[in-house]
């Protein structure tokens, strides 16, 4: 493994480091968000809220923390900070893909086809967050 490391040169190791630090601080709001929709939507749970509602407010609560987590750590050190009403400005774009790429997972899986409320899940743990990083690497981070 550190042989690997040591034949990368910078611009792959800052990469790779990036992708490690987005890969914790993403999977861990993800777990997060991923955990309030569930708890909102479980159809014999306490709240019983509509899952598209119920991804509302888990987008919400991963927004909040996530630009806050993703700005200090994951993307540290990559790219301009001179403008932070842009890049704020641009993160919420990006958010907002996040929220319309999940609801349209749960619209797909849970209304459409009538699934299981847990059926989004995978696609919200691993297909959003992908398109998230490039986005985030290529123009909020910039």
């Amino acid at each position: 493994m550190l042989r690997y490391w040591q034949g990368l040169d910078e611009g792959q190791r800052a990469l790779l480091a990036q992708l490690l630090r987005y890969g914790i601080t993403g999977g861990g709001v993800t777990a997060l968000s991923t955990m309030v929709y569930w708890i909102c939507a479980k159809r014999d749970g306490p709240l019983r809220i509509a899952p598209l509602l119920a991804n509302v407010i888990a987008y919400l609560v991963a927004v909040a923390i996530g630009y806050v987590v993703h700005s200090r750590w994951s993307f540290r050190g990559h790219g301009r900070r001179d403008n932070p009403a842009r890049t704020t400005f641009r993160f919420v774009i990006v958010s907002l893909l996040s929220l319309v790429l999940n609801s349209f997972w749960v619209w797909l899986l849970t209304v459409h086809i009538k699934g299981a409320t847990w059926w989004p899940i995978p696609l919200m743990v691993m297909a959003t967050p992908i398109v998230l990083f490039w986005l985030n690497r290529k123009w909020v981070f910039d």
